[in-house]
């Protein structure tokens, strides 16, 4: 049997299912969530620590600082609404090396535009307030970052899409989209099914989801691996919320850290090495296809010129425990090695382009009878109600004729 429905959404992650419940909270049916692990938030909205960003660090008037704000003031009346424990506790951005000064002060002018209420500045000895085991030359104190489980938040939004009559069916695996005068024809692992519209929210496999709808989507997905560690129980007081370093301006990723979760875990982490999987979440995990995909894409080869060097530190880091700690050390010159133990894992889908540059911002591209989100990493999960409104505002605004554009 062939299933019908007005609006496809693929990919059962936090921004399909945002995505999915902003359209059925604006009374449009026939909205079916596909799903094709066999649980929600199977890759990247269920493998980070839970932080709810800030908005700090982005470019003001970009995607992400738009969504990220929006989203953050969305989503901690939604977890108060449905019962999800959160912990507004803030986080601690602390610079180690005295280049970092003109970087953190640049954060804060960021911070500020990007509609945070009062960045505060603290010298050395107001750093031991607020975290009694951090070394530093300064630091910048946000008391809008929180920690969440959004697992329960993905879960939380799969409820109200189902009590609004929509559906969200696992284990449905996109296989072949076919387009015809009627809409569009989808092969799942679960069965066909037959749409008007297709919404592309597959993270790691967007861009693969794209080329099935017959659009190209200019970049590759090429994954990170973030490996993280635990503060063992007897050394988790090091720590009291969140610890980051000043980041590297050249390389969208914030660097190692420190996070105390909503379950009081401390995690530590992470680094950023080459998936040879989309979903390789181990050291041993490889897919000839991934790694073929990402060697035949011009710019692969561009990126490892641009960054070979950050990508032979964070691979020494990923093998050697002792180089991973003393990355730690610079903000906790207390941490041993035998206080951290292996922990989780992460793979992010970073979209790549043909020159090589890792794209920063999200990416959301509208084709005839589809929308893709093609580039959404952290702080998407934070952003989730907002992405999710932007992408149906795309759906619903969208006349079936409509030329491929992105913004």
């Amino acid at each position: 049997m062939e299933t019908r429905c007005e609006i496809a959404v693929v990919g059962g992650g936090l921004v399909g299912l945002a995505t999915a419940l902003s359209l059925v909270e604006r009374g449009r049916g026939g909205v079916v969530v596909l799903e094709a692990e066999s649980r929600l938030a199977a890759h990247q909205s269920g493998h980070n620590s839970g932080v709810v960003h800030s908005g700090l660090y982005y470019q003001p008037g970009s995607l992400k600082a738009q969504t990220c704000r929006d989203g953050r003031d969305a989503l901690y009346p939604f977890c108060e609404a449905e019962g999800i424990p959160y912990r507004r506790c803030g986080k601690l951005v602390v610079a180690t090396r005295p280049e970092e000064l003109s970087r953190l002060d640049e954060l804060e002018r960021r911070g500020r535009a990007n509609g945070l209420h009062s960045p505060r500045r603290l010298g050395g000895a107001e750093l031991s307030a607020v975290e009694p085991a951090v070394a530093g030359l300064a630091g910048l104190w946000i008391a809008e970052t929180g920690v969440v489980d959004f697992v329960q938040v993905a879960e939380a939004y799969a409820r109200r899409v189902r009590a609004g009559g929509g559906e969200v069916t696992t284990g449905a695996r996109v296989t072949r989209v076919d387009a015809d005068h009627a809409g569009m024809r989808v092969e799942t692992s679960a069965g066909p099914l037959r749409t008007n519209f297709l919404v592309n929210c597959a993270g790691l496999q967007a861009d693969r989801v794209a080329r099935l709808c017959g659009v190209e989507p200019d970049v590759r997905i090429i994954p990170f691996r973030g490996e993280y560690y635990e503060l063992v129980p007897e050394r988790r007081a090091l720590v009291r919320n969140l610890i980051y370093p000043v980041p590297d301006p050249t390389f969208p990723f914030l660097g190692v850290h420190f996070t105390r979760t909503i379950h009081d875990r401390v995690e530590a982490g992470p680094n950023a090495v080459w998936a040879l999987k989309r979903e390789g979440y181990g050291r041993a995990s490889v897919s000839l296809r991934d790694v073929g995909d990402a060697l035949r894409f011009p710019g692969f080869w561009r990126l490892v010129g641009r960054h070979w060097r950050s990508g032979l530190a964070e691979l020494h880091r990923s093998w050697s425990k002792r180089a991973f700690v003393t990355s730690l050390q610079r903000l906790v010159p207390a941490l041993r090695p035998e206080d951290v133990v292996p922990s989780g894992s992460g793979v992010r889908a970073q979209a790549v382009d043909r020159a090589g540059r890792l794209v920063d911002d999200f990416v959301i591209r509208i084709a005839p009878r589809s929308v893709h989100v093609l580039n959404a990493p952290s702080p998407a999960a934070t952003a989730s109600l907002s992405i999710g409104r932007r992408v149906a505002d795309c759906v619903l605004g969208m006349p079936s004729s409509a030329s491929s554009r992105s913004y």
